[in-house]
């Protein structure tokens, strides 16, 4: 039997189905048994300790993505490595590990994880060292699951490592990129001191961690025991493991009468170039107004795939992996790129974007190492209207989904992004209507998700349901202006430097906040970092008003801020424009706060806020840190709070309001004993 496909230019030759359908047949004999004989049998281990962003699951329960694995953090499992963490100190393997402690294997040693349930694939979250000179390194690791064969995965830290001041470099031995900018090493600008102060080489290290996944080719039971080891002769002196990823993935899917990739001269072995076979693709589904689909298999795509009012679905994004290499360019593209790579874009928003495009079920492999911030390297770009994205893998991109609007209607779910360079995703510019939900972020090198109304504003979007964990840089959920935002029933966890969990920010040349911004049911984990530039702790949500006032209806209602570093909630302004900024109209209820660093509430600008039914326990200095504007004014703060009553746990006392000064510019910090159930 043969099939042939009418294509771009006419008819095709006849394409053999065994050659279509091929990697689909290799694919389904990873899928998952149907029957419980077909498990594979092995010897039981410990019991396992589950956990969701390095917690009991009951304690973050209502907030999240829901998922297709169960974590598991190396340092509750059996090992002959060495715990390393807590710490939550930037520039340190445990301060951005999930839970801030890993373990560190050396050559021979091993840890083991007891599977939790049935399981057919794994993801593995690890660091090893960079090259001496940068560009990273390969070593193996050896995995071996129940009574199964060893395998070897091979470990990169090419993706990893980066150094010194944004926007950073891969080269360990530079010296400073912005030698005229304060640093806190020596609270001093360089270039402007001395004698010339001594900076450590590498300075500022940081983006240690990366992921792999692996497919086990069969379904183990619940109870057998996966080993991950060192194994001896490796070119890596250490291999740390932050945590193992249980996965129960479903079958491959398949199309059998859509459009296929393959009969347009496709390659799925990844040996071949195949961008031109998906432009063919893409215009032929258009044209006849089918799905493309595009079968298991690895496809070498090294450029930006256009994409309008076209729906292409692969067969999972375990089964369909869209790869590619970064690619310099002879002169920069008119955007200011100096490379180009794997991506799909829609049109531009200023050619009138791109509409009804729905893309699902694969995955995309890219090749970014360094940071350029004019380069078009992302996974999924441009804009996009009354579009759709599900369910895909986004992998080693700058940053996973950037959109320049103006675009309006679009939907995200259901899709994981690890490894960036940059942002998780990003609603730019008169971005409008549109939505990320039920999909999971990790070690993003910027704000792992944001809106941006830079020029423009964004207005009536959500991010709902989400889990972000260890966003190395900047922020898990960012709101930089618009009107009419949603932020919900997230899950964010390991904000690690000059950034938090959330915020709510006037700046980097947003329009204003307007209508009313929704902050309702989300839940932090070990937020409320220490930033760099102020050389001050954070808060799990902080308010920062710095290119103008915030002023916006802005409602918190049923956050959980659970194990801050420094501060739950913080309110600032920059130090040039406090006598010209305030933050007012900002309003909590419902919240719940299980131990701080040191304080419930700090604020450092002027304005108000009210607070209702905000419960806090295990706070390490005082419950409200009031600033104001640093003027110490007879009349008491420029920062007045509200008790609208119900505020447990004795931390706003009568005393402190309206607005007592109680200023400490850098309290003690006292490490809050683990939450607990309330």
């Amino acid at each position: 039997m043969q099939w042939s496909v009418e294509g771009a230019a006419g008819r095709r030759p006849a394409v053999p189905i065994a050659r279509i359908l091929g990697a689909v047949t290799a694919a389904l004999a990873l899928a998952v048994p149907s029957g419980s004989a077909a498990l594979a049998a092995g010897p039981a281990g410990p019991a396992p300790v589950v956990t969701r962003a390095g917690l009991d699951p009951a304690l973050v329960s209502e907030s999240g993505a829901t998922v297709d694995f169960v974590e598991q953090e190396a340092e509750n499992a059996p090992t002959t490595g060495t715990v390393i963490g807590p710490d939550r100190a930037a520039y340190t393997l445990a301060g951005e590990a999930s839970g801030r402690r890993a373990v560190r294997l050396s050559p021979g040693q091993y840890v083991e994880f007891t599977l939790p349930r049935a399981t057919n694939a794994l993801t593995v979250r690890y660091s090893i060292p960079d090259a001496p000179g940068g560009g990273g390194i390969t070593a193996p690791l050896r995995v071996t699951v129940g009574h199964g064969p060893a395998r070897t995965m091979t470990l990169t830290s090419q993706y990893a490592w980066l150094y010194n001041q944004y926007p950073f470099t891969n080269d360990p031995g530079a010296d400073l990129l912005h030698p005229d900018w304060w640093i806190t090493e020596c609270s001093c600008v360089p270039a402007a001191t001395t004698p010339a102060p001594t900076i450590t080489k590498p300075f500022r290290p940081h983006h240690f961690y990366d992921e792999q996944r692996l497919l086990l080719g069969r379904t183990h039971r619940a109870g057998e025991v996966v080993r991950l080891t060192a194994p001896t002769g490796t070119a890596a002196a250490w291999t740390v493991i932050d945590l193992l990823d249980a996965h129960l993935v479903a079958p491959p899917h398949v199309l059998p009468h859509a459009v296929n990739v393959l009969a347009f001269g496709a390659d799925p072995t990844g040996r071949r170039e195949s961008s031109a076979a998906f432009d063919r693709a893409v215009a032929y589904a258009r044209r006849v107004d089918r799905t493309l689909y595009l079968p298991p298999g690895t496809y070498q795509v090294n450029r930006h795939i256009i994409v309008d009012d076209v729906t292409i679905a692969g067969a999972g994004s375990w089964y369909t992996v869209v790869k590619g290499r970064e690619v310099a360019l002879g002169t920069p593209a008119p955007d200011g790129s100096v490379h180009t790579g794997v991506g799909f874009y829609g049109r531009d928003a200023a050619d009138g974007g791109s509409s009804n495009v729905h893309l699902s079920g694969f995955a995309v492999e890219g090749d970014v190492r360094e940071r350029i911030d004019t380069d078009q390297v992302n996974g999924i770009g441009g804009a996009l209207n009354h579009s759709t994205v599900d369910g895909l893998y986004l992998h080693h991109t700058k940053v996973g989904l950037w959109f320049d609007g103006p675009m309006t209607d679009l939907r995200v779910t259901g899709t994981v992004i690890a490894d960036q360079i940059a942002d998780g995703l990003n609603f730019h510019t008169g971005v409008t209507h549109s939505s990320i939900s039920n999909s999971f972020i990790r070690n993003t090198g910027d704000d792992a998700l944001a809106m941006w109304s830079e020029r423009t504003g964004n207005a009536h979007n959500t991010f709902d349901h989400n889990t972000v964990q260890s966003p190395v840089l900047a922020n898990g959920i960012a709101l930089y202006g618009g009107s009419d935002l949603t932020v919900s029933h997230n899950l964010v966890a390991d904000p690690v430097r000059e950034g938090s969990a959330i915020q709510i920010g006037s700046r980097f040349g947003a329009e204003p906040f307007g209508g009313q911004v929704q902050i309702t049911g989300n839940t932090t984990v070990r937020a409320g970092t220490y930033d760099l530039n102020w050389n001050i702790g954070l808060g799990a949500i902080w308010f920062y008003a710095l290119d103008r006032s915030i002023d916006a209806d802005i409602q918190v209602v049923g956050d959980r801020y659970l194990d801050n570093t420094y501060n739950a909630i913080m309110l600032v302004s920059d130090w040039p424009v406090k006598d010209a900024v305030s933050i007012g109209n900002v309003h909590f209820r419902d919240i719940r706060v299980d131990g701080t660093g040191t304080s419930v509430v700090s604020a450092r600008t002027a304005g108000s806020a009210t607070f209702a039914n905000v419960d806090a326990r295990n706070v390490g200095a005082v419950g409200v840190n009031n600033c104001g504007s640093f003027h110490f004014t007879p009349a008491g703060s420029e920062f007045s709070l509200t008790d609208l009553g119900g505020n447990d746990g004795g931390w706003l006392a009568p005393w402190l309001l309206p607005n007592t000064i109680t200023c400490d510019d850098r309290p003690p910090v006292t490490p809050p004993p683990p939450p607990t159930p309330w």
